[in-house]
């Protein structure tokens, strides 16, 4: 049973990156933290994988892919990190920021009674952040506890969430759980952007979305809801519920998820070529 599965996965791959081969402007779209680089406590010096810049480098010097990074992050925080030839797109704060390439930036406006709710928590957590890792962003208060023991972390968890979880009720405010932290915040998610990006590609253009968090779900599916040939991917090195079609496993198994990539593109037009199976690829059960 479990061989049949994995066949049927891999056939999956190979469709997908059969319509990427035969399509004038596919789309790549990239979660960063815990997908191109691994995660640091000090969120600077998480640089991509090796070799996985190099690789971005030829999808995008190929110029048909629309490479675009959607990230809890800042969106003016990636191309420094990236440090590609050229800048790419990017979704900051979840979705509700756009980057792009040529500079330009737009920040979904939050309801008054949201930012005031927002600054209120900032005030606060600047004075005491519960021995937790406070972090301020435009549209969002948000409490990371990564690298804290288990008894530290859950009493960081609970202090916050006991002063988050209220606030929610706010209109225009909305909890988003991830991985060692929480984010009380305003604006569309991951999923919105998606969808926002997908409408604005053509009909057909294939569109595949790689991400590790919870917060990656809702982009998970959005590319599950699209029309466009698609396949959405969760890129983490331990398996966990998901909505993501695909389980593969960074730094080896995002290496050759980015060269099939790049062999579509060079394929372009020719007859279609079979994936090159990755060594133990994970697949969704």
């Amino acid at each position: 049973m479990r061989q049949d599965l994995k066949q049927i996965e891999l056939e999956k791959l190979e469709t997908f990156f059969y319509s990427v081969q035969c399509a004038q402007a596919p789309l790549l779209l990239l979660d960063y933290d815990g997908t191109l680089a691994d995660f640091r406590i000090n969120r600077f010096e998480a640089r991509p994988w090796a070799g996985v810049r190099e690789l971005l480098t030829i999808i995008q010097k190929d110029k048909r892919t629309r490479l675009t990074v959607i990230t809890g992050r800042p969106a003016g925080e990636i191309n420094t990190m990236l440090q590609l030839p050229e800048p790419v797109e990017v979704w900051g704060l979840h979705g509700a920021e756009r980057l792009f390439v040529d500079g330009r930036r737009e920040l979904q406006e939050a309801p008054e009674e949201a930012c005031a709710k927002l600054e209120e928590l900032r005030q606060l957590l600047r004075r005491d952040p519960f021995g937790g890792l406070f972090e301020d962003k435009p549209n969002a208060v948000v409490m990371h506890w990564r690298g804290h023991s288990q008894r530290q972390a859950k009493s960081i968890e609970q202090k916050t969430r006991a002063l988050f979880e209220p606030a929610a009720q706010v209109s225009g405010l909305s909890l988003l759980d991830f991985e060692a932290g929480i984010e009380l915040r305003a604006g569309r998610d991951k999923g919105g952007a998606v969808q926002a990006i997908v409408e604005q590609a053509e009909l057909d253009a294939p569109v595949t979305y790689l991400g590790d968090d919870l917060t990656d779900e809702s982009a998970f599916c959005a590319i599950n809801r699209t029309p466009n040939p698609h396949l959405s991917v969760l890129m983490r090195r331990e398996w966990r519920e998901t909505a993501a079609e695909v389980w593969l496993q960074p730094p080896d198994q995002l290496r050759w998820f980015l060269r099939q990539w790049e062999m579509a593109l060079s394929g372009f037009g020719a007859p279609a070529r079979r994936v090159t199976e990755p060594t133990e690829i994970r697949l969704r059960a």
